[in-house]
């Protein structure tokens, strides 16, 4: 089984793709940002939308609800700031879905959490990562959270296993 160690470069990002847990991890992710739907890649925070994937669009919106601005946008609700770092990291070239999900591997992997997502240690991987992703159950980051229930069921949904205890 291909373990992760150390660093990463964008090949192993593409290789963890191919797992079936981190495919399902990522559509549980999606299901907290609100973006399972193939448009889900060009949605800005709020419900908007772009259209030029050639880079992050770096739009500030203001979200009334939690009274605060931001540039999350793309599948992963990814900010302008963590976009440019990773892109500085790995050389992405575009906001492309493909780049959209290797950066999401990414930041996976820089929680600590990858090895326990394709390891089936799911629980454990939404732990770690609601530092990342503030939908995700554990965040303190004051908006709305998905159930954990929810969650594993689309990750299940997606083909997601879980490891055997």
């Amino acid at each position: 089984m291909f373990r992760f160690d150390l660093t990463v470069n964008r090949a192993d990002l593409q290789e963890a793709l191919k797992n079936a847990n981190v495919m399902a991890f990522l559509r549980a992710i999606r299901l907290g940002e609100g973006t399972t739907d193939e448009a889900g890649y060009y949605r800005l925070v709020g419900g908007g939308t772009f259209t030029d994937d050639r880079w992050h669009p770096n739009v500030r919106v203001f979200v009334k609800r939690y009274n605060v601005h931001s540039s999350a946008a793309g599948a992963y609700q990814i900010i302008n700031r963590t976009w440019q770092g990773l892109k500085r990291i790995y050389g992405f070239p575009d906001f492309s879905p493909a780049c959209q999900d290797e950066a999401a591997v990414a930041l996976i992997w820089g929680r600590r959490a990858l090895n326990d997502v394709i390891d089936g240690r799911f629980d454990v991987a939404i732990r770690k990562c609601a530092l990342e992703w503030a939908s995700l159950p554990g965040s303190a980051a004051g908006q709305r959270i998905e159930s954990l229930e929810s969650l594993r069921q689309a990750y299940t949904d997606a083909g997601g296993t879980f490891a055997i205890a």
